[in-house]
């Protein structure tokens, strides 16, 4: 008979007539027959299923195995014998050997004949053994689901004892090298469905001996935390840890964050492995384990593990978005990543570029998928917003892209800031940032902030960028025994010539901060800068006299001259002198009568500084409130000053024109220099950066005329000077433009201080030449000895700290787990209109067939 059935086998007959004949073969085979036929017939089928070369042949082979099993049992049971398949698993079957694809299969599809056999016991204890043999071999993910599903379907022959332990290490370990070698969608879905069965295995495993568990996620962490692996492992390991009960997780948190054994690169090896799993479609609770290890180590305050795994990671994880089918778990962990880095800027702004994008794909998506996407990612924009304002030219083009979408409330906003911060004290960060970097391309420094001193360090930039305020400040002499101003010059020289990205005024806060000030908390910049100025006046004012050097001018007269000598530079800079009249009582009808009263400038200050009303008080409330209506900034100011006939003589002839015929007033005009940003509803919170220009007497726009320097045109000054944007360490190209509109898009933006300088042209002959003589005002200040051996050191150590911190960032970078280009997910949807953009809501999710994205 099986002669017979061979030769109908490999006949050419049409299918038709072979499975005819074939069909009477199998219902013969049910009658009873000798041992020697049932043998022939057994090694037979055995052929066909083993080593049959088409699909027919093997489920002939298959149907065969399965009438012999069931109608011949005993024969069956000694031809399937323990020798006979330990020869099939080490040696193959036939001249194919090992290359035998269906071993595994043709055991599990004999094994359920020889269940109640007196041989089971032995064949389940060989298979106990080559089980674990075949996955210490590291076979293949179809391989691998075999196994799989043989031990699911016969838990029996799954490995007892330390082999189980060893059996669960051993199975990760060949999840950790699955990779699907095509890109065929169906071969994608055939990939991961070989590794669910493989996971799901495991999942069994640990349900009945939970004591697996642990060692098993002990082997996964060893294999992700590896530095000497050449190729990254498989991020089918998602599919292991999804089954990982979630009561375990702060127990198994809390040893590896604690474990002294684990480097830092190591653990960041990990979580970076881990983080690139959100990538793994259909995965459940991955995110809940990533941020889980975020957290874990934010307590531990592994903050430079997180910084460096941030910034590598998080534009990766932002383009996942662009995937319903991983969407919600990226979505997740990115909320996380950017609510918890509130020390810098620096990883909301990797994402800037790509927002608008993703938004648009997202509302073409049209899903609800997308809907509630686009809502919490809008309300992350705002948190970053409320968080890291002061970059209007930066945000523009994002706040434009989400303005359609609802904004949160303050509350909900500081809701999410507050629960999500790595830690609550800002000193203990301030060490990691600014990270290794240079100065910006404007030339200018940035200064740190301390822990919401952003009043001061607006205030300080602003003061910086006042030229001559700036060149008379660190022109003063050495040992000028006025404390205060002594550290403002080295502040200032440092910011004129160190070169960090950003320094600390550390020194200069804690002896210029106002005692009734809170530690830690937002003060208020003009209370900060009138107390300053104050401070620095009374100081001088006292004798202890920094600017020796003004000289006597032989073109004054001896009051006017006395009247100059006796300022402070503080008076000089900023002195805003008033006259009044209160004309409340009437002497000629001796009676209380309504009146104007009028405040009159009889001196116009070199640089004038004008603070808006932006605070009042609610009694409703009791409490301050900002003030948010829009104000025109002129960049051009004219003030009226009130000249008295006898000094009329005494102005320069520049300033004349300004003169008035008749009015006893004259026309001074001023540049706007600086404008200081509050951003916020309140005074006790919010953010503060500035807008500054250099505002020197040079001009590159007009021509000189009998030695008198042209003035440049309104427009010019408007358009074309170069304005800069400082905010903390960041410091940026601007223009007026943007000052102008910087409440149109952000409207609680507003300014709040300004900055004006009088233009040299109608500045007083003595005070101008002062000034000249005290620096010449567009030179190079000398500075004294000891400050520039500070300022080189310093310099010298900072290229130090840049040589060492390149080495211990490029050993991290080096360790990071290596994955393919995020950008490569969002470019997919540029100008595709035939596609969703990538965020097809169809099961494989991949826009334009390119489902495969997801798993790498």
């Amino acid at each position: 008979m099986d002669k017979i059935l061979e030769a109908v086998v490999m006949s050419s007959y049409p299918n038709n007539v072979k499975q005819g004949l074939v069909r009477r073969v199998i219902e013969a085979a049910k009658q009873p027959m000798d041992s020697e036929q049932c043998w022939s017939m057994l090694e037979l089928s055995t052929k066909l299923y083993l080593t049959g070369d088409t699909k027919y042949k093997r489920e002939i082979g298959k149907e065969v195995l399965e009438v012999y099993g069931h109608y011949h049992p005993e024969e069956f049971e000694e031809f399937f014998n323990v020798r006979f398949l330990l020869s099939l698993l080490q040696e193959g079957y036939g001249p194919l050997g090992k290359r035998s694809h269906y071993v595994l299969d043709y055991i599990q599809l004999g094994l359920q004949f020889v269940l109640e056999s007196p041989s089971a016991n032995s064949i389940f204890s060989l298979l106990r053994i080559e089980v674990l043999r075949k996955v210490c071999e590291r076979p293949s993910p179809k391989q691998c689901a075999k196994i799989s599903k043989l031990l699911t379907q016969h838990p029996q022959c799954i490995p007892m004892g330390k082999h189980q332990l060893l059996f669960c290490q051993q199975l990760i370990r060949c999840i950790g090298q699955f990779q699907c070698v095509s890109e065929g969608e169906e071969e994608i879905m055939e990939f991961l469905e070989q590794v669910n069965k493989v996971s799901g295995l495991l999942q069994r495993i640990w349900r009945t001996q939970t004591s697996a568990i642990l060692p098993s996620l002990k082997e996964l962490f060893t294999i992700i935390s590896s530095t000497e692996e050449q190729e990254a492992p498989s991020n089918a390991l998602a599919s292991v840890v999804q089954f990982v009960p979630l009561e375990l997780m702060d127990g198994v948190i809390r040893n590896l964050t604690n474990d002294d054994s684990i480097t830092d690169v190591q653990m960041m090896m990990a979580i970076g492995r881990m983080i690139d799993w959100v990538s793994w479609p259909l995965g459940k609770n991955i995110d809940k384990w990533i941020i889980a290890l975020l957290k874990g180590l934010a307590a531990v305050k592994k903050f430079s593990i997180l910084i460096e795994v941030t910034l590598s990671k998080i534009e990766k994880v932002f383009s996942k978005l662009l995937y319903p089918i991983v969407r919600e778990g990226a979505l997740s962990v990115l909320q996380y990543m950017l609510l918890s880095f509130q020390h810098s800027h620096e990883a909301f702004h990797l994402l800037l570029p790509h927002i608008p994008r993703l938004v648009a794909s997202l509302k073409k998506e049209d899903s609800n998928s997308a809907t509630s996407s686009l809502e919490q990612l809008a309300e992350l924009i705002h948190c970053m917003f409320f968080r890291f304002s002061g970059f209007p030219d930066l945000y523009e083009p994002v706040l434009e892209a989400v303005k359609a979408l609802p904004i949160p409330n303050e509350d909900r906003i500081k809701h999410l800031l507050g629960q999500n911060a790595w830690t609550s004290q800002k000193n203990e960060l301030a060490c990691f940032y600014p990270r290794l970097a240079s100065k910006s391309e404007t030339g200018k420094i940035g200064l740190i902030n301390l822990g919401n001193t952003c009043y001061m360090n607006s205030i300080i930039q602003s003061l910086f960028m006042a030229s001559d305020f700036r060149h008379s400040v660190l022109n003063l002499t050495e040992g000028n025994s006025q404390p205060l101003m002594t550290k403002l010059q080295w502040l200032f020289a440092f910011l004129e010539h160190s070169q960090r990205p950003a320094i600390s005024p550390e020194s200069f806060l804690s002896a210029s901060w106002p005692p009734w000030f809170t530690p830690g908390a937002q003060q208020d910049c003009s209370e900060y800068l009138k107390y300053l100025l104050d401070r620095l006046h009374e100081e001088e004012k006292t004798g202890k006299r920094i600017y020796q050097k003004l000289k006597e001018s032989s073109l004054t007269s001896q009051a006017v001259e006395h009247h100059y000598l006796n300022k402070t530079l503080i008076e000089k800079m900023f002195g805003e002198r008033l006259t009044a009249e209160n004309k409340y009582h009437c002497e000629k009808c001796a009676s209380l009568q309504d009146a104007e009263k009028v405040a009159e400038l009889t001196e116009g200050p070199h640089y004038l500084i004008l603070t808006l009303l932006r605070f009042s008080f609610d009694p409703r409330t009791m409490k301050r409130k900002k003030i948010l209506d829009n104000v025109s900034i002129p960049v051009v100011l004219k003030l009226p000053i009130l000249v008295a006939p006898e000094e009329t003589e005494e102005v320069c002839r520049h300033g004349k024109d300004g003169v008035v015929p008749g009015s006893g007033f004259m026309t001074v005009v001023y540049d706007l220099c600086s404008v200081v940003v509050h951003s916020g509803i309140s005074s006790e919170s919010g953010h503060y950066y500035c807008y500054s220009r250099e505002c020197t007497d040079t001009n590159p726009h007009g021509q000189p005329r009998d030695g008198v320097p042209k003035p440049a045109s309104d427009k010019q000054l408007d358009f074309e000077i170069q304005w800069y944007l400082f905010n903390d360490t960041r410091v940026s190209f601007s223009s007026f433009e943007s000052v102008s509109n910087v409440t149109s898009f952000f409207p609680k933006d507003t300014a709040y201080v300004l900055f004006y300088r009088q233009r040299p042209e109608q500045q007083s002959c003595l005070l101008h030449e002062a000034l000249a003589e005290a620096g010449r005002l567009h030179g190079e200040p000398s500075l004294h000895k000891d400050l520039m051996e500070a300022i080189s050191k310093d310099n010298i150590l900072f290229l130090q700290e840049q040589e060492k911190e390149a080495r211990n960032r490029a050993a991290y970078i080096s360790a990071l787990p290596k994955s393919p280009l995020w950008w490569r997910d969002l470019d997919r949807d540029k100008d595709d209109d035939n596609s969703s953009g990538g965020c097809s809501p169809a099961a494989g999710g991949g826009g334009s067939g390119s489902f495969h994205g997801l798993v790498f």
